[in-house]
């Protein structure tokens, strides 16, 4: 093969992998002078795919001969082509298309390329971010209407049942440093007002008005106090034989252990109760905890809260007071949430997930996570499966011994 001078050459290489092919394939052109352009690397299992874009002006004739030669040596299959040194795409703005589903099939996943290259995107890489607890990709996308793509990735999502993110793949992304959640089936399984009630035998009744809250058909701090007010007179023992009961959400402490060890600020703001999310902030190294005050007299509950209820419109603000705190722009926040009461808080921060949420807030979210493990949403950051498996051996002493707010399923 004759190459021209000043024409740029993409070298492809693919084989299976083994030490150091890179480096010497790179060596190899070094010494004959070439100038190197541009490369990527992928393995997967042990198949590797090595593209390296050189100009070859004043470089050894003999240069595509000697790659040639070196990966007969090695077993591997060369290509050539000669390609443009730019891209009409080096300048287009990338958006990253998460998406995750226990299981996620080819079939879906064909949805979701079908959807993008429908509203004019086009796919310019994939990236798989993990296969447990949920399979989940990343796609790189260079979009055509972003808007008409995001509503027919969510069309594809609520058909398939899976759960695809839009974001700009840019550093917003890539610095989001706060995340918030909600407590009360976000971070734990349970409702905790709902155990209150079981204590206090006015479980049913406390259920009912919960539900319609969280759907968003009653007005929050007003269904809270009709709540609470069922649980007059319940001795003050019953917060700690329920603050026993508490179960966390699976992949919880995963879930936090990993956004703490890269470098996270993570909290919770509740509209259940500071007894509990003191004892959670503790329990799992929460920077943050924000929730409404029981009022105690004589050992028993009153059936009052004391101070500002922690509802719709308070959420976000504590978001706000938080970032503030922190130094963290609310564009790099992360908001966690199920219910109507947490919508505020979704709609403030950078990034809004509905993590299992009611209908009203998977409508309004900028996500969704509806597989029940609340480490998934980690791949919605770009996090890889390999990172939390890192973080979760290097930490693994902590699970040890904890005789409460044990993970479901653990």
């Amino acid at each position: 093969m004759t190459v021209e001078p000043n024409l740029p050459l993409l070298i492809r290489v693919s084989g299976r992998d083994r030490p150091s092919l890179t480096r010497d394939l790179l060596q190899l052109l070094g010494s004959a002078g070439a100038v190197l352009e541009d490369m990527e690397q992928l393995v997967v299992r042990e198949r590797l795919t090595l593209d390296v874009l050189v100009r070859l002006d004043g470089a050894d004739d003999g240069v595509v001969r000697d790659v040639l030669f070196w990966g007969f040596q090695h077993g591997m299959k060369v290509d050539f082509e000669r390609v443009a040194s730019t891209s009409s795409r080096a300048g287009l703005m990338r958006h990253a298309v998460t998406v995750l589903g226990r299981p996620l099939t080819p079939s879906s996943l064909a949805a979701v390329a079908e959807a993008v290259a429908a509203t004019g995107g086009n796919i310019d890489r994939i990236v798989r971010l993990a296969t447990e607890p949920v399979t989940a990709y990343d796609l790189v996308v260079i979009a055509g209407d972003v808007e008409a793509m995001r509503r027919e990735l969510g069309a594809v999502a609520q058909a398939e049942r899976i759960d695809v993110a839009v974001q700009v793949n840019g550093l917003e992304r890539r610095a989001k440093r706060l995340v918030v959640m909600d407590v009360d089936s976000t971070l734990i399984v349970d409702e905790v007002i709902e155990l209150l009630a079981d204590e206090a035998g006015c479980e049913p009744e406390v259920a009912a008005i919960t539900a319609r809250a969280m759907a968003g058909e009653l007005d929050f701090e007003g269904s809270l106090r009709e709540r609470v007010r069922l649980l007059a007179g319940l001795d003050e023992a019953a917060i700690d034989r329920v603050r026993a009961r508490i179960r966390l959400t699976p992949g919880a402490r995963t879930f936090v252990r990993t956004l703490k060890r890269l470098g996270f600020v993570v909290g919770v703001v509740s509209g259940g109760f500071t007894p509990f999310t003191d004892f959670l902030r503790v329990d799992l190294g929460l920077d943050h905890a924000h929730a409404n005050t029981l009022e105690v007299r004589d050992g028993r509950l009153t059936g009052e809260v004391l101070g500002t209820v922690v509802d719709r419109a308070r959420k976000a603000e504590l978001l706000a007071e938080i970032a503030t705190a922190e130094g963290v722009p609310l564009s790099q926040t992360v908001a966690v949430g199920d219910g109507a009461n947490d919508l505020d808080m979704l709609a403030a921060a950078g990034l809004g997930i509905a993590f299992n949420a009611k209908p009203v807030v998977r409508a309004q979210a900028d996500t969704t996570v509806s597989v029940p493990y609340l480490d998934a949403i980690l791949f919605m950051l770009g996090i890889r499966g390999a990172d939390v498996e890192r973080v979760t051996a290097a930490e693994n002493a902590v699970a040890a011994g904890r005789p409460v707010g044990t993970e479901v399923g653990a």
